[in-house]
């Protein structure tokens, strides 16, 4: 039964913005003496609410005015202690300071980690810290709703648990008397059991000695059983009085009595109630916290009487239909026409998330043409808040983000985890370049210079992955200049260079971090805002000691930075547009705005999918009677209640994320189920935020065909690159003529094109320095793979085919010597003029067979050119080659043995693996037309066709003015690199009807 005892208990309706209603209510029954309002003692939930407060008191106050203390009830979820005002130390008997949080989470991971030595992840460093940060929240709730650890293992629900939950409810229990006793060793207390002892204290010398003054709790919402007993304590003072946000009291008691009492507790092995509660329903935990405060929802008074009309009569009947519990929802067909009124409500369904962010962008930017309009955007979607503000800045509108931005993006929080990721990777490629060259890296005037030598690094690291380490850095270095300049660099580096690689403990291995960002920035890392949270954070971090300090890896500490960096949030404290805020839902409670903008209404995000339990199974849960996650609903429905207070609301969604379409908030399905209203479809502005960044009318883009002049064709040509030519005019245009060259990317998987070279130098090697010896060519070849900058991985992936395929070619040399056929050179370069145009190549191989006639060899480390494209004149290096041979084009060098004869012996010496072969690697595959293969040139016709095909194609594109016309035969045209420059996916396909041009 309710308390006879007269109670000051007062509600401020969801449909009305709690902070100005407040503010107009404290002024009216405080604000005639001018230090009435200064002597009042407001107790609030949290930071943002005592900050809307007072611009609410602000706005309303005519003259100026003394502002009332605040005092912070603290809200744990918001990481927020108990406000000084409540913090009786020195009063009676002292209460035990609480904690450190971050302290805390330490001491919990190295508990877990002993007691947990089974459970996946304990014996991971970072691992134990989120388990601990997960533990430590559950521990709050567990201490915020007065449950104990003796409570929690009474509970015996282990024949229907799943092993794993059972195991986890018992490590839960052995972790949490490992930290009493811990704790009970320091004279130290959890935060939350720390604000229980407080609220406790306070309430009690309140109800002994009442304050003189005004005591008023205003937007407390928690239904906790210390919050509670506070404030019925506050409700029975003589001056105090409790003010409720949102709690509807023309709600009828049909539809009270429907939301239901607190979740009942479930006793195991007994039949659930008949009937749970809807604790989805947004007075849900109001309906708990009255409970919670042994007062009846009669007793309630409105905290200013107004006549209840017009657009807040509407809106409040609006928001009851909406939210009608499931057992009441058929009363939607018998709503009358005042209960489903929309007015000043408006929906916009974009296509995507960032036309959705663009409409609202416009909306903020129409809205600010009218003078002290005030703009709310509402969304619980960090990433649609980012592309907001990013579409704000069209307008050069910077959005004051009540969220703030995350450490891990900000250039000092950016900077460290740089450098620790570097140490992590050991200066990899791409980590390290991603260091040298962040804006904090060498600032000042020497910046310039330093990007420079940084490009030349950039350039050098294209390509495969070095050695690890900076010796493999060393190893890519060739300039003298740019290794002047590295040597500088990697003194900055030393602290990360020199540090060990095996485990060691965090704060030496964060200590070496910070001296390199140091070192590195010059200090510049600690500047500004950023810079002092990073500071901060690094602070607490070095002060581990002794068993808090764990035993890392350079991998986990990096892990475990960007981890607690992603808990911090940088609130630059102006600069940003003073009638523009974008809100999170905690953050967007008891606000108030003109416009407000509920952005992001899908399923998953408004309301959010209610995050697992770790640690307690849900029936654990609702067995020692914790609120149930699917509270969470309930709070986001009551937010969204309290951003519909505003006279002009705006709901927007997409209806596809990515690639995958959306389900509409189950909000928002209510509000136009109940309100099937076609004029809330704001159809107009999304038409004009689509029209903003409309398409310029297509300009048709067809296949290029440069002409150059005769002076910039007359280039030389290799015997490889006629391929390319006859296939790919463009692609040739743009490398010889354009002199583009395409660059590898850094950290590059190794190419076929690098695995021939290498392949070609160790044999070239072979043949010169060690005379064919079979038995020294695979260790030769683990020798020029030991000295290769080449990451160990990819040597050790390549190495045993590299090794086979070797083995392959030994074998053959040795069969070829025995049938009178010996090779004769390797990588013999030459050259010859045809038509005048001067034609360069490298033979890889040049064997002399019994009958004196010279074979051709090229060494292929993938699949070989077919012999129809030898034959239609797209793989031309072995004839032009022969050819080259034929015409003395090998003896320009006269240091080396001339080579005289005709070719007849064409052959691809692949060291892959065939497919109908069962030996193994390496394989001969031959152009020349033989045994049942229907395609391919007789021996001897080989060298007069390629000449053939040679000369057209001087003729033509060279000598001749023909147009370097892009992928002229698609099927030949292979090379890729060169398909953006030549705009291939604009006109590939539709060029007169045709793929592409003649296939001869």
């Amino acid at each position: 039964m309710p308390d006879p005892v007269q109670t000051s208990v007062y509600a401020i309706g969801a449909q009305r913005g709690f902070a100005d209603v407040l503010a107009s209510g404290l002024l009216g029954r405080f604000g005639k003496d001018p230090l009435g309002l200064a002597r009042v003692t407001l107790l609030i939930p949290n930071h943002r609410a005592g900050r809307a407060i007072t611009e609410a008191l602000v706005r309303h106050a005519a003259n100026g005015l003394l502002l009332p203390r605040m005092a912070l009830i603290g809200d744990i979820d918001l990481d927020e202690s108990l406000g000084a005002l409540l913090d009786p130390l020195g009063e009676g008997e002292m209460v035990s300071p609480a904690v450190d949080p971050l302290e805390r989470r330490f001491r919990l991971a190295a508990i877990i980690a002993r007691e947990g030595a089974g459970r996946p992840g304990a014996q991971d460093p970072a691992e134990a810290l989120r388990l601990a940060a997960e533990y430590a929240r559950v521990l709050d709730q567990l201490q915020i709703e007065e449950k104990t650890l003796d409570q929690l293992d009474a509970v015996d629900v282990e024949s229907d648990l799943a092993d794993h939950w059972a195991q986890a409810r018992d490590l839960f229990v052995r972790v949490g008397r490992a930290w009493q006793r811990e704790l009970a060793t320091q004279g130290r207390i959890d935060p939350a059991e720390r604000r229980n002892r407080l609220l406790a204290k306070t309430a009690e010398r309140w109800r002994v000695s009442p304050p003189d003054s005004a005591v008023i709790a205003a937007g407390i919402t928690t239904a906790a059983p210390a919050v509670g007993r506070l404030l019925r304590s506050i409700a029975h003072l003589p001056q105090g009085m409790v003010v409720l946000p949102g709690l509807d009291l023309e709600m009828d008691d049909a539809l009270w009595e429907a939301i239901g009492s607190p979740v009942p507790v479930t006793i195991p092995g007994e039949a659930p109630p008949a009937e749970r509660p809807a604790i989805t329903h947004p007075q849900y935990h109001l309906k708990q916290l009255l409970n919670a405060m042994d007062i009846s929802r009669d007793e309630v008074q409105p905290w200013l009487s107004e006549p209840r009309t017009g657009l807040v009569a509407d809106r409040a009947n609006l928001l009851r239909s909406i939210f009608l519990p499931a057992r009441l929802s058929d009363r939607w067909v018998t709503l009358a026409a005042t209960e489903r009124r929309t007015k000043g409500i408006r929906i916009i369904e974009a296509e995507t998330p960032d036309e959705e962010a663009q409409t609202i962008a416009l909306l903020v930017r129409q809205a600010l043409d009218i003078p002290a309009r005030r703009i709310a955007i509402v969304t619980p979607d960090r990433t649609l808040a980012a592309r907001i503000i990013a579409h704000l800045r069209r307008w050069n509108i910077e959005a004051d983000d009540s969220a703030g931005e995350a450490l891990p993006v900000t250039p000092p929080g950016r900077f460290l985890l740089a450098v620790a990721h570097c140490l992590a990777e050991d200066f990899a490629p791409v980590e390290l370049l991603d260091l040298l060259k962040h804006p904090l890296a060498q600032p000042g005037e020497g910046r310039l210079a330093w990007l420079d030598q940084v490009r030349a690094l950039d350039i050098r690291l294209r390509g495969p992955r070095p050695a690890q380490g900076l010796r493999g850095i060393d190893a890519s270095i060739g300039q003298p200049e740019l290794r002047e300049w590295w040597g500088g660099a990697k003194a900055l580096l030393a602290p990360i260079a020199q540090f060990p690689r095996d485990p060691q403990p965090l704060s030496s291995v964060i200590a070496e971090i910070v001296a390199t960002a140091e070192a590195l920035s010059g200090q510049a890392v600690w500047n500004g805002i950023a810079g002092r949270c990073a500071s901060d954070l690094v602070q607490q971090l070095l002060a581990r000691t002794g068993s808090h300090d764990p035993l890392v890896t350079s991998t986990q500490a990096a892990t475990i930075l960007s981890r607690l960096m992603a808990e911090k949030a940088v609130r630059p404290p102006f600069g940003k547009h003073p009638r523009v805020a974008i809100y999170g839902l905690l953050e967007a409670r008891l606000q108030s705005a003109d416009l407000v903008i509920c952005a992001g209404l899908n399923e998953g995000v408004w309301p959010q999918i209610p995050s697992p339990d770790p640690w307690l199974a849900p029936m654990v849960r609702n067995a020692l009677g914790l609120p149930p996650l699917e509270m969470r609903v309930g709070l986001s429905a009551q937010d969204l209640a309290g951003a519909l207070a505003s006279p002009e609301v705006v709901l927007t969604r997409a209806r596809r994320d990515g690639s995958a379409p959306t389900v509409a908030s189950r909000f928002l399905l209510r509000l136009q189920a109940v309100a099937p209203d076609k004029d809330m479809e704001d159809a107009g502005t999304l038409a004009l935020a689509r029209a903003l960044d409309r398409r310029m009318p297509q300009v048709r883009i067809e296949k290029p065909s440069p002409r150059p002049t005769p002076a910039q064709r007359a280039v030389r040509l290799s015997v490889t690159e006629l391929d390319r030519l006859r296939a790919d005019p463009f692609a040739f245009y743009a490398k010889r003529i354009l002199a583009l060259r395409s660059l590898d990317p850094v950290d590059a998987e190794p190419s076929a094109a690098w695995r021939g070279t290498l392949v070609h130098e160790i044999l070239e090697l072979w043949h010169k320095e060690d005379g064919l010896d079979p038995v020294v060519l695979v260790p030769r070849a683990n020798l020029f793979l030991a000295r290769a900058n080449v990451h160990p991985l990819i040597k050790a992936l390549w190495r045993p085919r590299l090794v086979a395929g070797l083995e392959w070619i030994v074998q053959q040399t040795l069969d070829n010597a025995e049938s009178g056929r010996r090779m004769i050179d390797a990588e013999r370069s030459g050259e010859m003029v045809i038509d005048g145009v001067k034609i360069s190549g490298k033979a890889d191989r040049i064997d002399r067979m019994p009958d004196g006639t010279l074979a051709i060899v090229d060494y292929k480390t993938g699949k070989p050119p077919s012999a129809a494209q030898v034959e239609t004149g797209f793989a031309l290096q072995l004839g032009l080659l022969g050819l080259m041979a034929e015409r003395g084009g090998f003896n320009a060098d006269t240091e080396r043995a001339p080579i005289t004869g005709s070719a007849g012996v064409f052959e691809y010496w692949s060291l892959t693996r065939h497919k109908d072969s069962e030996t193994g690697f390496g394989y001969i595959d031959s152009p020349v037309l033989q045994g049942r293969r229907k395609s391919g040139l007789p021996a001897d016709a080989i060298v007069p066709t390629s000449e053939k095909f040679l000369r057209e194609a001087l003729a033509n594109w060279i000598l001749g003015d023909a147009p370097f016309e892009a992928k002229l035969v698609p099927d030949h045209a292979l090379y890729t690199e060169y398909d953006q420059l030549m705009r291939l996916a604009e006109w590939y396909g539709r060029q007169d009807g045709r793929t592409g041009g003649n296939t001869a």
